[in-house]
């Protein structure tokens, strides 16, 4: 069992003033069976009102609007969590995909299907190769992890939250992002329900992959022990030192911070995460994020709107 006090704070940035910015969040940890919320806060610039929903997912959801025109916005989400993933640790289960019945469970049934993507016959040979068949859930997930661990390398810069599994094949480098999204395809390929976990990996003496900030793992199940975490950018099993914020089908149904605004501005996004022990240590990193190109048109509106403000 472990207790951290996590700040995330996400701040865009804008060179010009924009204005009539529409946002949505999840950011908002989960309480579950082995993860408690023992404080949370969330403070945004300007402070607007935000209303609060649930998803599809189950994940709480904040939505927040900005009228007023700005040049910068920042989400600052401040949480006291205690992770107790021993309760979680996968017990001794023989259940093979076909002793599953989810029949009468639609969303179980959407979490078995695969993208359709251009390489599906390298998953394919994937599941061959692991020789799938015949094993059950909990070994077909942790040799599919496995495979992916020593077969894929972990490189920060390659890829991008718009990279596809097709992409992520053909280089087979990325992050924890893309080995989730792969893990992914070969579990609902094989018919195994499984689903996308965002969430933070809390350093420690073993010096995992991603760690310091935000995170991505998968989540399968099995009718034994219901939901239980693979992480496949370290080949483990969750920890106490993995904790959960959403789920989803995948990274879309999980975006942190999202939305849009009125106004031709080029923006800036940088994540800071700061994590603390209950020894005292404490932990930091900010990283600056990639965003989406913006297309020849936007770029031209741009260049004319700073040649406006000369």
């Amino acid at each position: 069992m472990a207790v951290f006090n996590i700040i995330h704070i996400t701040r865009y940035k804008y060179n010009l003033p924009i204005k009539e910015s529409i946002n949505e969040i999840r950011l908002f940890p989960h309480n579950f069976e082995n993860q408690d919320v023992l404080q949370y806060q969330l403070l945004i610039s300007q402070n607007p009102n935000v209303s609060i929903t649930k998803d599809y997912h189950g994940n709480r959801v904040g939505n927040f609007n900005t009228l007023e025109a700005h040049t910068e916005m920042t989400i600052e989400s401040r949480m006291l969590v205690r992770v107790n993933h021993s309760l979680k640790i996968p017990e001794i289960d023989a259940t093979t995909v076909a002793d599953l019945d989810f029949q009468n469970d639609i969303y179980l049934l959407r979490l078995c299907y695969p993208e359709t993507i251009t390489k599906q016959d390298e998953i394919n040979a994937i599941l061959k190769e692991i020789n799938h068949e015949n094993k059950s859930i909990i070994d077909i997930a942790f040799d599919c992890s496995q495979y992916i661990y020593t077969h894929f390398t972990y490189t920060k810069g390659i890829t991008n939250i718009e990279t596809t599994i097709d992409e992520i094949l053909g280089h087979r480098k990325g992050v924890c992002q893309d080995f989730a999204h792969v893990l992914l395809q070969l579990l609902r390929t094989a018919g195994i329900p499984s689903r996308y976990i965002s969430g933070y990996i809390c350093p420690n003496e073993s010096g995992l992959r991603g760690e310091g900030a935000t995170h991505a793992w998968v989540e399968i199940y099995t009718p034994k022990q219901g939901w239980l975490g693979i992480d496949p950018t370290n080949n483990i099993w969750t920890m106490d030192n993995h904790v959960k914020l959403s789920v989803g089908i995948n990274f879309t149904d999980c975006t942190p911070v999202k939305g849009t605004f009125k106004g031709v501005s080029k923006q800036t996004l940088s994540v800071f995460v700061s994590i603390g022990y209950e020894d005292g240590r404490h932990f930091e990193e900010i990283n600056d994020v990639e965003l989406q190109k913006n297309s020849i048109e936007f770029q031209q509106q741009l260049v004319y709107a700073e040649q406006q403000q000369q």
